[in-house]
């Protein structure tokens, strides 16, 4: 028989190191939890102070509301907090650090000093300190400003196993950047400083508005990602989403990136992760990761924040409608962006003053822009000679949204009359006809048989106030490119690529109509389900329905698949209807079938694509221009590569360096 030990009470220190295991991994999570408090005192300015990685010092300093002498030991104290007292609250909590213990936890595996003053008397200030195995708080007298300070001191001095697992310096300081970024994206209201080693790598000043937040996204994420995001702010049905997402073409290897917050509280998220993975599926390149630096807004008492010790997971509690709201708002916001012709200054260089436009959302105002290269829409001027990419997906176009398609009807009507076999390009060299005729006599013998026709109307480069977002064509590359003249400069299309995305958007809307074409299975495919699938089918019946699946249940633990959309009734059902029964019970939503389908559909469309050295004619490759200006999310082909890209008059000046 093995010994059995007596239960006893665990001495407080160890508890405290047992907990500090849930809450201390590294630096980087000692500084969440410090700055934590900070953020929760009404903190405008906070100064983080590290040496070697912060293994060896991390100091976090406030200008907050302080802590008063009677709290102060109470403030080392286990379960001791000042931010909830009862259910109701923890059920609606606000602040960020609630748990009360982040402090015992870390003063037991540190040497944890805590200065804090409440009035405006630096004299007035005190300190407190946890010694002995029993961590009795001694407090005494300190001066120091209105605020707190908090130093650790030799991480895991005293748990060596746990001291093992830190990395170099290099790489603990690496978490700890990364956490000093998330904290300073969640509050643009708060001054930030970092300094290591006695250097000060971040200094960031406060301020609430757009130009401030984006000068601030700018410092730390680079104005490479300002250049290339979306701006966008939608409510509805008690939902706020804001910030900024990347365009398709600039996503990243890594998911390094991405950052989520909710009620200013950083997350990870399974929910949200698959939300927005869905919104880039169609336009993001194999392989790559989306970017991003969002913002959810919503009432307290419907999240649950206290998942996990960390808190860094929450449980929504209604996970399908903020799914739904994340899924439908990005990628509505990623399919009707547009060119910069509406926007102010768009004579400068492309990209550097941000377009702006209304867009109606579902029950509340969309606004969505593309970013400037600098914040607030100011000019930095970049490499002289760098080629502007602006893959942007295009808004749907109209005669009202865009005059000039009136213009551009009024170009090809002539151009018509003038060139009947529609082969003939403006541009092209004409050959020195049978019985010697020199060029220059047969082009003015054609000019005159063209005047007698119909007069020629106007080139509508001649009024490119009414131009169309894309321009208009003036010649074909190799076989390959189409060449277009805009207002602004001019844009390089792939043609494949461009027409392949126009085809697979026009067949995706036939198809995924009112109701997928559905075809009955001669025989019926059974699957052998568990309970949880079982219930998951019964409850989801009309979202099958309306997919085109008829899902019956056999028995307690047997499903039959009786019917799937026409497209896929040569695919393998079973693999597809269990995800698809995952995904509803995880996320409340399933693409798996639309997006198999959409497969089929990308391939469909790839061939039935104008192929490359292929010669089109200029109004040929005018219709193509204007189908894109007309298409969703035609600044990517099907597989998430640009279609096209914009050089500004002001570029090629200094390429050529006029001007100068």
């Amino acid at each position: 028989m093995t010994d059995r030990h007596a239960i006893q009470v665990l001495d407080p220190r160890l508890a405290n190191q047992i907990s500090a295991g849930e809450v201390v991994e590294r630096p980087a999570s000692v500084i969440k939890e410090l700055v934590e408090n900070a953020i929760d005192a009404g903190s405008r300015r906070i100064e983080l102070e590290l040496e070697a990685g912060g293994a060896r010092l991390i100091k976090v300093r406030d200008d907050g509301s302080g802590i008063s002498e009677d709290d102060l030991p109470l403030a080392l104290a286990r379960h001791a907090t000042s931010k909830i007292t009862s259910l109701d609250d923890l059920e609606g909590v606000a602040s960020l650090g609630f748990r009360g213990e982040a402090l015992a936890s870390i003063s037991a595996v540190s040497r944890l000093e805590l200065t804090s003053n409440v009035s405006d008397d630096p004299r007035q200030g005190w300190r407190v300190v946890a010694e002995g195995r029993r961590m009795e708080p001694r407090v005494t007298p300190a001066p120091h400003p209105r605020g707190t300070s908090v130093i650790v001191r030799d991480l895991f001095f005293n748990t060596p196993a746990r001291r093992k697992f830190l990395r170099t310096e290099k790489t603990e300081f690496g978490h700890v950047e990364e956490g000093f970024r998330r904290l300073a994206l969640s509050r643009f209201d708060i001054g930030w400083t970092l300094r290591h080693n006695q250097k000060t790598l971040h200094q960031l000043r406060p301020g609430d508005d757009v130009a401030s937040r984006e000068r601030r996204i700018g410092a730390l994420l680079g104005n490479k990602f300002l250049e290339n995001a979306l701006h966008l702010d939608i409510e509805a049905s008690g939902l706020r989403l804001w910030g900024w997402v990347g365009l398709p073409t600039h996503s990243r290897a890594q998911a390094d990136q991405q950052y989520f917050f909710v009620n200013g509280r950083v997350v990870r998220d399974r929910l949200v992760a698959h939300a927005v993975r869905q919104a880039y599926r169609d336009v993001l390149f194999h392989g790559r990761h989306p970017v991003f630096v969002l913002y959810l807004e919503l009432d307290p008492s419907v999240v649950d924040v206290n998942v996990h010790p960390t808190k860094h997971e929450v449980r929504f509690r209604d996970g399908r409608l903020v799914h739904d709201f994340l899924f439908s708002s990005l990628h509505r916001a990623l399919g009707e962006v547009r060119p910069n012709s509406d926007a102010p200054g768009a004579d400068e260089v492309a990209g550097e003053s941000g377009a702006a436009s209304a867009v109606d959302g579902e029950g509340g105002a969309q606004g969505v822009s593309q970013s400037g290269s600098v914040a607030g829409g100011a000019s930095e001027s970049g490499d002289a000679g760098r080629w502007q990419q602006q893959p942007m997906a295009l808004r749907p176009s109209s005669d009202e949204r865009h005059p000039g398609a009136n213009k551009v009807r009024e170009f090809m009507a002539g151009y018509h009359a003038l060139h009947p076999d529609h082969e003939e390009s403006l541009l092209t060299p004409q050959a020195t006809p049978p019985g010697g005729v020199a060029a220059g006599t047969a082009l003015a013998e054609r000019e005159e048989v063209r005047a007698a026709r119909v007069p020629a109307p106007p080139m509508p480069e001649d009024d490119a106030t009414q131009a169309p977002p894309m321009g208009y064509a003036v010649a074909q590359l190799h076989g390959v490119y189409i060449l277009a003249q805009t207002e602004r400069g001019m844009v390089v299309v792939d043609m494949h690529a461009a027409h392949e995305r126009i085809t697979y958007e026009r067949m995706k809307t036939q198809v995924h109509g009112d109701a997928l074409e559905a075809q009955p299975l001669l025989v019926p495919v059974s699957l052998a389900a568990s309970p949880a699938e079982v219930a998951t089918a019964e409850s989801e019946r009309e979202a099958f329905t309306r997919l085109g699946v008829e899902l019956d249940v056999a028995g307690p633990e047997t499903l039959l698949v009786r019917q799937v959309p026409t497209l896929l009734a040569d695919a393998d059902v079973e693999p597809l209807i269990r995800d698809m029964l995952g995904d509803l019970e995880r996320y409340g939503r399933s693409d798996r079938l639309e997006a198999h389908i959409n497969e089929l559909l990308s391939t469909m469309s790839c061939h039935g694509s104008v192929r490359a050295n292929r010669r089109l004619s200029i109004a040929e490759m005018n219709a193509l221009l204007r189908d894109m200006e007309r298409t969703e999310r035609s600044g990517q082909c099907n597989h998430g590569r640009p279609t096209w890209f914009e050089m500004s008059m002001h570029e090629l000046d200094k390429r050529f360096l006029r001007g100068q």
